[in-house]
């Protein structure tokens, strides 16, 4: 038995028991919140309320004054609590506990409160402070707090952990001309010579990391349907963009509620529905009830927009709008199992999709959304399971991923095909209403869906949810007068100990007039496909042909020469996939021939999400697996291939996927010539919608790839109108430089966090430095980059690191590059596990270009 299982039914048997705080040892004060400081916190507090109070200037650098009550009650009395609070002391003025002055007392990010100021039973705690400003990403014109997974410490003085639900009475007092948001509905407001004060209704119950507000110059809408009435706050000012997406935002809302509250059979849990569009916005989106933050480039689409596009708007919006029963209704106890949350939303959002689009597009989304991004983990040295240990919230941001994001929901569908989709939906209905309002881990959920369940779910969680990995599938297939005799399939691991993944995906075998499609319910080393036996010998068989199925599957030769017969969008999708995978595992096809196989499909393809899907691996072989010098050679064949797809495909939306694709690969002097007019005259090629952000980004290309004397950043930043998006374009003018020193002195600025405060900015700014064809030059900023990792970890949010690594070593190919990695990891024995898991992940695809490319 692991030393976490040990510690994990300890803790239940403590929670189940109800033995008390004084029972449990002590917690040691340290930083961040560790596990045991959290046990013995849930076992002593309750009915916990935040009254609390931000005086928000306009100028972004004067303090945020703040003051705040927390009342709670408390079984026993402890020898000293801990409120956490990560600032210096000078930031707390005063404190009082229960009417008393305290002493201010601030150790280890916490500030302690000692036993003879408090009473069993009702305290209450007055605190006088300087908000920090680290997660309260103040602008020159507007703030948005975000404080997932603990960063509410960071800014006030709280209990900040999931399984301490509270409620919040929130008032700001901000600048005259300022819109605010929050969980609560607005209450009344006082206008004072300081500015406005707005005060809410007391919140639903929260745990820390979903309490949040926004505050600023943003335009308000709103809309009612039915009974219900939505609050949208957004800086957007393009006048088509509003045209074409305010309704469909609000619309999208809707529609999402409706299906969850029937899915579910839970009312929507919350008082009120409110929503922020945040110009580059960290994440896609964050649930807060109420108040809940979209990057707002997501939002506001126009008719230049691909379906894709508009079906991935569709999946944030349901993403987050199912939170509200997956995460905020039901919260994790700990952030170990922050990935429950996450892959409900995605799950349940792929539902709506369906309920909305239809099956084809739903299976076709979701093999694409989900396979290749949980697979550029899984594949790697680095990957992680599902859970995950952890022992301090302060290494929360650490969870989060692509395995949680995307493995998981694969897992999730897997266990719906497995459990049968009723009795799915029965087990969620039963743990959604045990919980409400409540906390549950895995454990909890896996016993109710256990119920239902003819499989023992047990011993399926082991390997999909508490190990990392994917299978390698194999065949055998015999004949006999040419008739299937046997069809054997067998399974490994791509690595590790052996392990079996029961799952079920199909097997299709065709025929010169026909096909038959054999399904797979693998739950051993290996299956004979009975069903097979006695049938023709087939023209060719496709694995995995309903995608389904995850790990590498067998790829045959003569599929991909007959690869016109695939008539199914999602079958071209499952080859796209399975033929990219086995490539980067050294199976089958080298890069080069993948890279041909590809390039044919362009003019071929016509589904908009396959195209995409296809276009986005031509370019990562090309940039990442083809050496400079044969990428140099290759570049005119492929981007006339490019040209002539796009001149050939009719749907709007193919042509600009084609010429998004041809404006990343170019490298000829005649392309650079065409890109260049296009861009100054802002005439797009016959069929192709280009809109502001598209002549932005052709001005970033041409300044990257030949811009010496034209300085097209400087007029594009003339041409820009909007204030958020000429700020972006202006963060990232000197990573574009011509000048080596220019973009010598803008990434050692990022040392300075103040530096790295727009964390979109940073990691665009970052691919541009890193780019292959500045790689010469840039080289020398991986060691520094490495180092900083830490820092980066300990002040960014949650998906910083990982951006940060990837776009710093996503492209590089070389030996030096590697050699920095290696030493470093050497160098380094004791480092962050969770971070060298991360570092291991990004810089995957160099490790792998070296054996790809070494013949």
């Amino acid at each position: 038995m692991s030393k976490f299982l040990i510690c994990f039914l300890f803790t239940l048997l403590l929670l189940s028991s109800g033995l008390s705080a004084q029972k449990l040892p002590n917690p040691l004060v340290t930083t961040g919140v560790s596990l045991s400081l959290a046990k013995y916190r849930k076992a002593m507090i309750s009915d916990i309320q935040y009254k609390i109070h931000f005086n928000i200037p306009a100028d972004k650098s004067a303090d945020i004054l703040a003051n705040e009550e927390i009342t709670f009650n408390l079984e026993d009395l402890p020898p000293l609590l801990q409120l956490d609070f990560k600032q210096d002391v000078t930031h707390i003025k005063s404190v009082s506990v229960n009417g008393k002055p305290s002493e201010i007392r601030l150790e280890q990010e916490h500030l302690i409160i000692d036993k003879q100021h408090l009473r069993k039973s009702s305290n209450n705690i007055a605190v006088q402070f300087i908000a920090g400003n680290e997660s309260l990403n103040r602008n020159s014109d507007y703030l948005y707090a975000l404080f997932v997974p603990d960063h509410a410490r960071t800014v006030f003085p709280c209990f900040d952990q999931p399984d301490l639900k509270a409620r919040f009475l929130l008032s700001l007092t901000v600048p005259k001309d300022w819109k605010v948001l929050a969980n609560g509905n607005k209450k009344d407001s006082i206008a004072t010579s300081l500015g406005n004060t707005y005060s809410f209704d007391k919140s639903d119950l929260l745990p820390t990391y979903l309490f949040s507000f926004a505050a600023g110059k943003f335009s308000a809408l709103k809309k009612v349907f039915g009974n219900r009435s939505m609050e949208f706050l957004h800086r957007e000012t393009d006048d088509k963009k509003l045209r074409l997406s305010v309704d469909s935002v609000f619309i999208a809302h809707k529609d999402a509620i409706q299906f969850l509250e029937n899915w579910t059979s839970i009312p929507f849990p919350f008082k009120k529905i409110g929503f922020a569009a945040i110009p580059d916005f960290q994440f896609g989106g964050m649930e807060h009830p109420g108040e809940v933050q979209y990057k707002s480039s997501a939002l506001f689409l126009d008719e230049g927009a691909t379906r894709d596009q508009f079906i991935s708007r569709s999946n944030l919006i349901s993403h987050e709008t199912a939170h509200m029963w997956f995460g905020d209704l039901v919260t994790m106890r700990w952030f170990n199992d922050v990935w429950m949350k996450e892959v409900f939303a995605n799950f349940m959002a792929d539902k709506v999709t369906e309920n909305l689009m239809g099956k084809n597009t739903f299976d076709l989304k979701f093999l694409q959304d989900h396979y290749p991004a949980a697979y550029g983990i899984d594949r790697t040295a680095g990957a992680n399971p599902i859970r995950q240990e952890l022992d301090n919230l302060q290494d929360a941001g650490s969870m989060y991923g692509n395995i949680i994001y995307h493995k998981a929901p694969i897992m999730m569908r897997q266990l719906e095909q497995i459990m049968g989709k009723e009795n799915f939906q029965k087990g969620i209905r039963e743990y959604l209403k045990k919980y409400s309002y409540n906390n549950a881990d895995w454990t909890e959920l896996i016993a109710i869906l256990n119920k239902y369940s003819k499989t023992n779910l047990e011993e399926w969680n082991k390997v999909w949810v508490n190990l990392p990995g994917r299978p390698v599938f194999n065949y055998n297939i015999n004949y006999q007068e040419n008739k299937i005799s046997s069809l054997t399939i067998s399974q490994k691991p791509e690595s590790g100990n052996a392990r079996i993944w029961p799952q079920l995906f199909s097997v299709k075998l065709f025929y010169p007039t026909y096909s038959k499609t054999i399904s797979v319910n693998i739950k051993n080393a290996s299956i004979d496909l009975i069903e097979a036996k006695g049938l023709a010998k087939p023209s060719f068989v496709l694995f995995n042909a309903d995608g389904m199925g995850y790990g590498i599957f067998p790829e045959e030769m003569m599929m991909l020469e007959n690869f016109d017969e695939l008539k199914s969008p999602l079958e071209r999708a499952s080859v796209y996939i399975n033929a990219y995978e086995n490539t980067l595992a050294g199976k089958s096809l080298d890069p080069k021939r993948l890279l041909r196989f590809l390039t044919i499909g362009l003019s071929k393809e016509q589904n908009e999400m396959n195209l995409r899907l296809l276009t986005g691996y031509l370019t990562s072989l090309y940039w990442n697996f083809t050496r400079p010098s044969d990428r140099l050679a290759l570049s005119k064949t492929l981007e006339d291939a490019i040209w002539q797809a796009m001149e050939h495909q009719t749907a709007p939306n193919n042509k600009k996927i084609l010429f998004n694709t041809y404006q990343n690969i170019y490298l000829s002097a005649s392309a650079a010539k065409k890109i260049y007019n296009i861009w100054e005259t802002q005439t797009a090629p016959v069929g192709v919608k280009l809109i502001d952000e598209d002549y932005t980004g052709l001005a970033l290309s041409i300044a990257l790839k030949a811009d010496t004397a034209k300085n097209v950043l400087n007029q594009q930043l003339q041409r820009i109108t909007n204030t958020d998006r000429k700020a972006r374009l202006m963060f990232l003018i000197p990573a574009l430089s011509s000048v080596e020193a220019v973009r010598d002195s803008f990434f050692f600025s990022l040392k300075e966090r103040k530096n790295r405060a727009k964390e979109s900015f940073v990691t665009t700014a970052l691919s541009y430095l890193h780019h292959p064809l500045r790689q010469n030059t840039s080289i020398k900023y991986l060691p520094e980059s490495l180092k900083l990792l830490e820092e980066i970890q300990k002040t960014g949010d949650i998906f910083f690191p990982q951006s940060w690594l990837s776009a710093t070593f996503g492209s590089y190919q070389s030996a030096e590059a590697e050699q920095v990695v290696t030493d470093f990891l050497k160098t380094h024995p004791g480092y962050n596990p969770k971070l060298k898991d991360k570092i291991l992940q990004s810089t995957d695809n160099l490790f792998k270009a070296k054996k790809l490319l070494k013949n």
